[in-house]
């Protein structure tokens, strides 16, 4: 998985009922783009994310 800063990450709800979470990422931590990144979802929460198998980069 490879982000740039102003990609979004989509992370999906785990069980049926949760929503899944959007955010952009801030700063990318890791080397050639890779994770963890720094990302401000939409609720307006920031956090460090080393995003798993549920979460996809989406290009800016």
């Amino acid at each position: 998985m490879n982000a740039t800063v102003g990609d979004r990450l989509l992370v999906h709800g785990k069980t049926v009922g949760d929503a899944d979470r959007r955010g952009e990422i801030i700063e990318v931590k890791g080397a050639g783009g890779g994770p963890p990144y720094v990302v401000r979802f939409d609720d307006g929460h920031t956090r460090l994310v080393f995003p798993g198998p549920d979460a996809v980069v989406v290009p800016k």
